[in-house]
């Protein structure tokens, strides 16, 4: 994973001073298409997942069985994200951001065309379901790595009042990738029923390549971080940034991780589990998925708004705020999900998914990264992000569908979590040092 850089350029550019330059607009593209194309692969699972799977590789299964299967395979890719983080990590802080993001990509892109192209179990019998779990654990690798490459390359190459801004460009990109999934997918959904299920599914996965390469184009163009950069020749000196981050940023780690789980329980909840139950209850599936799409959409308006009121407020208020807001529509939103009517799941999503996860969401790429220094970066901040994703979305769905189990198919007893996963993350993020005006070359706390 080499990487070529002009400092010549990046100076003349004089991207210290504005985000309105010709290579910092490249960048900034190259964070959003780079996570949206990694994203779209990976949402496009957990569609798959919540209608398709369970009547492909789960067929002889009682279909609540099949269903639970499938999102565990789910979760499987979740818990593989962290360690991405950290192996991606490693490399990202002692070669360079660049070259790896550009192998996460392909990485990412050439697994979710063989999903595509993997046959059913009917045809190779019980290789599938194997197959797609390790095709599912090397996605999970992959976008592990990715985001925060993405994030840190905008980050490190924004003046400081903008970081917020410049770094919530990868968080866009992961519903804007949600909307495309839902949205391609949905398009397939409208063929029989028959015909979706044996081949329709798979025209989504397979478009990947075309995506991939468009991202590549644009990725191979982008220079590696200045902030990077000054530190090369101490390459040597860095040997195992994951054991720094643990032995000396344990308290940012677990803090990070319990603030971000926050945002990741309602993505889990509701365009996954959420989406799986709304069917089952009689909705259409593919008038679900237009709404889940209008729901990622939103999440993109917000995290931009948001972001930029983190870089006048502070990371911390604008996160309490979406954290206040979504424990106090825990209750509101189950209830409105009970009520199987297509157009209050949409406001539930939008409630959700677009002001909750959004607020949340859209300074918590500057927040990750503020707490490590640059060494350890990316590994420090992949860990936060992925470990949260992973705890907070890649079991959701089956807590969830466990909760209503033992809660005799009533709702009530995921609100209650619910509302303990926000007021426990409130009360961690207050123990966060504010990062806003953090010095990104000097010593961090």
């Amino acid at each position: 994973m080499t990487t070529t850089t002009q400092p010549e350029e990046i100076a003349s550019e004089d991207l210290s001073d504005s985000l309105n330059t010709t290579m910092m607009r490249r960048i900034l593209a190259s964070s959003f298409l780079g996570s949206m194309i990694e994203f779209y692969d990976f949402i496009l699972f957990a569609t798959a997942a919540s209608i398709v799977f369970s009547q492909v590789y789960f067929v002889d299964l009682d279909p609540g069985l099949g269903l639970f299967l499938s999102f565990t395979i789910l979760a499987v890719g979740y818990v593989a994200r962290p360690i991405g983080g950290i192996v991606f990590g490693h490399f990202g802080d002692k070669i360079g951001r660049k070259g790896v993001l550009v192998t996460s990509m392909m990485l990412m892109g050439g697994t979710t065309v063989a999903i595509g192209l993997l046959p059913p179990t009917a045809t190779i019998g019980v290789a599938a379901p194997i197959l797609l779990t390790v095709f599912r654990v090397i996605q999970g690798l992959a976008v592990g790595g990715e985001w925060g490459g993405a994030m840190l390359i905008a980050l490190e190459h924004s003046p400081k009042k903008r970081r917020g801004f410049a770094a919530s460009f990868a968080n866009m990109g992961g519903p804007a990738g949600a909307v495309l999934a839902t949205v391609v997918m949905s398009v397939f959904t409208l063929l029989p029923d028959e015909q979706f299920i044996s081949w329709g599914w798979r025209i989504p996965f397979l478009l990947s390549a075309v995506l991939v390469f468009i991202g590549l184009i644009i990725r191979m163009k982008v220079h590696e971080s200045p902030i990077f950069q000054k530190l090369q020749d101490k390459a040597d000196e860095r040997k195992v940034p994951l054991l720094e981050v643990i032995s000396k940023y344990p308290k940012n780690l677990i803090l990070g991780i319990i603030a971000g789980m926050s945002s990741y329980t309602v993505q889990g909840l509701m365009t996954v589990w959420g989406i799986s139950y709304v069917i089952n209850s009689g909705l259409d599936s593919t008038h679900v998925l237009w709404v889940k799409a209008l729901g990622a959409a939103s999440t993109v308006v917000v995290v931009w708004f948001a972001s930029q009121l983190s870089d006048r407020f502070g990371r911390r208020p604008v996160m309490i705020v979406g954290m206040f807001i979504g424990a106090v529509a825990a209750f509101p939103v189950m209830f409105m999900l009970d009520m199987s009517n297509l157009w209050v799941f949409a406001m539930a999503l939008l409630i959700t998914q677009g002001l909750v996860q959004g607020t949340i969401f859209g300074p918590f790429g500057a927040f990750a990264a503020e707490m490590f220094p640059t060494h350890i970066r990316y590994t420090g901040a992949s860990l936060v992000y992925q470990t949260s994703s992973t705890l907070g979305a890649g079991f959701t769905p089956m807590i969830a569908s466990s909760l209503v189990a033992i809660a005799g198919g009533s709702l009530w007893l995921i609100a209650v979590v619910w509302i303990a996963v926000f007021l426990i993350a409130i009360l961690a993020i207050s123990f966060v040092k504010e990062g806003r005006t953090a010095d990104l070359e000097g010593d961090m706390r």
